[in-house]
């Protein structure tokens, strides 16, 4: 199974490291639109268990993903199956309804503004979004694909360094649904 090591930053201005970015050398992509819909399992506590379950839509394209528990104390390493559902969006709608008949629940809609950005550190190609979540803020997020479980410490490594290049300090462990459904709670 792969494993996605992500690091995640709160921001108070993207452009400023968007601006970093480009000076690096990194290839900036267009901001995309994406909406992901959470679901809670019928029989255990994704909360408690740190595993998540979404459906996400990026213009006509949709995916089926499922993320682990988090593998450590100071990313959000987890292993993650993501899987290409059609681009038929009669067909793709029809997924929520399977997953609610068996017994699925939706948790909420988390939506964002994503710019994908590619940069290469230390030889390795390592993702950035740059992200304005609704409701929640701006983040930027650090992604770096393990194959295998091995290879975790190189990666948590690699996006340290990266992170300290782009002067980003403070991480955030909490996924943009956990943030969310905390603020909600909290105007509540």
């Amino acid at each position: 199974m792969r494993f996605e090591v992500e690091q995640k930053y709160p921001v108070d201005d993207l452009e400023a490291t968007k601006r970093h970015l480009v000076d690096m050398g990194a290839t900036i992509g267009p901001v995309k639109v994406e909406v992901d819909t959470y679901f809670a399992h019928p029989c255990r506590d994704f909360a408690e268990t740190d595993e998540a379950l979404r459906i996400r839509q990026i213009g006509d394209v949709h995916y089926l993903t499922y993320k682990g528990s988090k593998v450590d104390e100071t990313t959000k390493t987890r292993p993650e199956l993501e899987l290409p559902l059609s681009s038929d969006p009669a067909e793709a709608s029809r997924w929520p309804k399977l997953l609610q008949a068996l017994g699925f629940t939706k948790v909420a809609v988390v939506r964002k503004e994503r710019r994908k950005v590619s940069v290469t550190v230390q030889g390795e190609e390592v993702e950035v979004c740059l992200d304005r979540v609704e409701s929640v803020g701006e983040f930027v997020e650090l992604e770096w694909i393990a194959q295998d479980e091995s290879l975790l410490p190189a990666g948590r490594s690699l996006l340290a360094s990266l992170a300290q290049t782009l002067g980003l300090i403070e991480s955030e462990r909490r996924s943009y649904l956990e943030l969310l459904l905390t603020r909600q709670a909290a105007e509540s």
